[in-house]
């Protein structure tokens, strides 16, 4: 997506949710900053995740998650393309 990014993880119990999204925005934040980024800079105070996120559990209706998943980016156009006409 564009503008944000839909993941279904499974996380074991013994990792608390926002130790492993903090972990996942963290690395992937200084990732996407070394290879995209001005190499010379340091990117201290620079922010490239949003400070929020949203979690749900699957339990037994993993496969319409998965679906909704990967119709979202469709989804999102067709919801555009109506808005155009308002």
């Amino acid at each position: 997506m564009p503008d944000h990014v839909h993941m279904m993880i499974s996380i074991p119990p013994k990792y608390a949710v926002s130790q492993v999204i903090g972990y996942i925005k963290g690395k992937s934040a200084i990732h996407l900053a070394r290879v995209y980024g001005e190499r010379k800079r340091n990117f201290v105070g620079q922010h490239f995740w949003a400070r929020g996120y949203f979690v749900s559990t699957v339990g037994r209706d993993e496969a319409v998650i998965r679906e909704y998943i990967r119709k979202q980016e469709a989804e999102d156009t067709r919801l555009d393309q109506m808005n155009m006409w308002r």
